[in-house]
């Protein structure tokens, strides 16, 4: 765990696998508490931090009067609530109520632990909730100067474009634009290995879908024959269904998405990306720990994931301009 030398305690909401608290941590914040309600999650989470106290519980469940007097105060809460009937990303399926409304989980924490800081991580599509004016309104009524921003992974060190909605919030002073950190924006190919004992198949297998060739040839109409590149193996695409290695990723979902093609021969063969490029796609350092779960299971929690080093940007931006550390 990245070491930590101030007092600065926090709380993580939808915790997941631990990409806002590994962030945190990098921000210089305490994560003393997190809480998620899949067994997974919580098992990945503690092989990471295992000092942190989990609670393997909805957050509807937890009765706040206890776990205040168990953790004491917090100056910092952290959250992703519920994304999936948000995002785009689930077409045409039915929408849950239910599961949107997990973001006021957020304002009853807030309420119950008076932190200074807030900062709420969704999908960018969140903002047409026909819920989410009432739901910032009680974020300031409750104290807060509330700032929302979209913010690229890409423009982190993140080699993905991945664009999420941060709603910051700070009860003493509103929060700054949070300016991009690197330099220059990291590529596909630099999380793509191309060596290794990984398992190919022929692109033009007689078992591929049509719809998979289709999307192969609109590449190699635009980029020739003899270069690399991703191909959207599952799921809709609206950019082509492919894309070269010379730019970041596209975003990440909870699907095995992406396959990588190469040429061989005078043909091209292809693999899936793996977890470890995945895991590096969405900006967590080599040594995180996925020991649990099948490796759809792990593609699943870290396409829930929040990218650490975007969290860490945010944090750094919020707390330490306010003069706090």
């Amino acid at each position: 765990m990245p070491s930590c030398k101030t007092k600065l305690k926090g709380l993580d909401l939808f915790a997941g696998l631990g990409g806002s608290s590994w962030g945190a941590t990098c921000a210089g914040v305490d994560i003393i508490a997190a809480v998620d309600r899949w067994e997974l999650a919580r098992d990945t989470y503690r092989s990471n931090f295992p000092n942190v106290e989990f609670l393997l519980e909805r957050c509807e469940d937890i009765d706040l009067d206890q776990l205040k007097k168990k953790l004491g105060p917090i100056d910092l809460i952290i959250a992703s609530p519920e994304c999936t009937s948000h995002t785009c990303a689930k077409g045409n399926a039915p929408r849950s109520e239910t599961s949107r409304r997990t973001a006021f989980q957020v304002v009853r924490f807030a309420r119950a632990f008076k932190p200074r800081w807030l900062v709420v991580e969704n999908v960018v599509h969140m903002r047409t909730w026909k819920s989410y004016s009432n739901w910032l309104r009680q974020l300031v009524d409750l104290g807060y100067n509330v700032k929302e921003q979209v913010v690229n992974a890409a423009d982190h060190g993140v080699p993905q474009a991945r664009r999420r909605l941060f709603v910051m919030c700070d009860r003493e002073r509103p929060a700054s634009e949070v300016q991009r950190t690197a330099k220059r924006r990291r590529t596909a190919a630099s999380v793509v290995k191309k060596k290794g004992s990984f398992r190919f198949s022929d692109l033009r297998h007689e078992n591929r879908a049509e719809a998979t060739i289709e999307r192969a040839e609109r590449a190699l109409a635009k980029i020739g024959h003899k270069k690399p590149f991703l191909l959207v193996y599952y799921g809709s695409d609206a950019a082509g269904g492919w894309q070269p290695l010379n730019v970041p990723l596209r975003t990440l979902t909870t699907l095995d998405r992406f396959a990588y093609v190469r040429v061989k021969g005078k043909g091209h063969e292809m693999r899936m990306l793996q977890v470890p490029e995945i895991k590096a796609a969405m900006g967590f350092p080599n040594d995180y720990r996925l020991e649990h779960g099948t490796r759809r299971e792990k593609i699943k929690l870290l396409g829930n994931a929040v990218c650490p080093p975007v969290m860490a940007a945010v944090l750094n931006n919020l707390i330490r301009s306010s003069g706090a550390q």
